[in-house]
């Protein structure tokens, strides 16, 4: 039973918004509010600048490898559990029950969880998500390509059936999140890194 106190703690950790504290802290604003909306790492940067956004995006990572991290220690090394315990902390990130469940789109998160769990694929699917953002601008293009590969790279690696299944729900996760960045792409509308935001 100990094992899946890290499930909760995976979720509690995840519910943390780094974002939305860097709003209240830094301009008194809910982050929620201005730019895209989003909790997240790409609004910070736009909202806040550079420092706070890089901030925030490693301590989101951070939240999912701390996740995988306790799922291991609580658990003995299950797989089973740590993949779970990523599963909880990206939930948690994306609906946080201290801020009324709405949060980011996890993609930080995720890059975390599947950093600790599958280093090799995370890693080659990343550099393919940054080479994609610096010739296009578009951080939600590299973002749903990353959660794309991942899967693919997975598979033919040979990686455990729990990692390769989180993996295809963490996939649904992120297009589903970016559903309306999807459609901005597909109209040739959607904000680019370094410009300014659309009306």
């Amino acid at each position: 039973m100990v094992s899946y106190a890290s499930l909760l703690i995976g979720y509690l950790l995840g519910s943390v918004s780094f974002s939305y504290l860097a709003g209240k802290l830094l301009k008194g604003i809910d982050i929620r509010q201005h730019g895209s909306g989003n909790a997240g790492a790409t609004n910070t940067l736009r909202v806040l600048g550079k420092g706070p956004g890089i901030t925030v995006l490693l301590l989101d990572m951070l939240k999912g490898v701390a996740a995988v991290w306790i799922g291991g220690l609580l658990s003995g090394g299950d797989a089973l559990i740590q993949v779970l315990a990523g599963l909880c902390v990206i939930a948690g990130h994306n609906w946080p029950v201290f801020f009324g469940f709405r949060g980011g789109k996890g993609i930080a998160t995720t890059i975390g969880v599947m950093v600790t769990l599958a280093f090799l694929p995370a890693l080659i699917a990343g550099l393919v998500a940054i080479a994609t953002i610096a010739l296009t601008r578009y951080v939600s293009l590299g973002s749903l390509l990353f959660t794309a590969i991942l899967p693919i790279l997975i598979w033919f690696m040979g990686y455990p059936v729990a990692i390769f299944i989180l993996s295809l729900l963490l996939f649904v996760f992120a297009w589903v999140r970016h559903r309306s960045n999807i459609g901005k792409l597909l109209t040739g509308t959607e904000n680019k890194l370094g410009a300014k935001r659309q009306a």
